[in-house]
């Protein structure tokens, strides 16, 4: 027991100034920077598809383009989650994408096109050649008066209790 002793307290002495690396604030910024940037980098693909739909929301393109388009950027997903009576297609954001219209966050994507094979047909009569829009999570009076400031020409469709559809239809 002794032995292991007299090693023990061999081993135990205070530490000396060239034990402890001495960093300066250089070294020490240059890591920093070096994180942040690493965690920049590794957002990108998350902001990458972040969209706003703003734009496509004034009502001067067609259902086709409108779905087209989204479905080209990855940003829905290109098959219809549900179809409406009246037609309406339902599509749902891509996985990781942040689509929002007129600061509103978007939680699905509606659109119809007649005869268009990229649509699937209800049961119902049409609600109108061509149709898009989104549905969002907000209040019926705050989105249209966002949408009102905007100077667009959408439908404005209250949908449940903080849910509104923003919506744009050709005869």
């Amino acid at each position: 027991m002794r032995n292991v002793s007299r090693v023990w307290t061999s081993c135990r002495r205070p530490l000396q100034n060239h034990d402890v690396e001495s960093r300066s604030p250089l070294t020490l910024m240059k890591r920093f920077i070096s994180s942040v940037l690493l965690l920049l980098a590794g957002a990108l693909p998350f902001s990458a598809f972040a969209a706003s739909l703003d734009a496509p929301l004034t009502c001067n393109e067609s259902g086709h383009q409108f779905i087209a388009d989204l479905a080209q950027q990855q940003m829905i997903d290109p098959t219809p989650t549900r179809v409406e009576h009246n037609s309406i297609n339902a599509f749902s954001p891509a996985s990781g994408a942040d689509l929002t219209a007129y600061g509103f966050r978007v939680f699905a994507v509606v659109g119809y096109e007649k005869d268009d094979p990229m649509f699937r047909v209800g049961d119902g009569e049409p609600l109108a050649r061509s149709a898009y829009g989104v549905v969002v999570f907000g209040s019926q009076s705050k989105v249209q008066d966002a949408l009102a400031g905007a100077g667009s020409t959408a439908i404005v469709h209250h949908v449940a209790p903080l849910v509104t559809a923003i919506f744009c239809k050709r005869s």
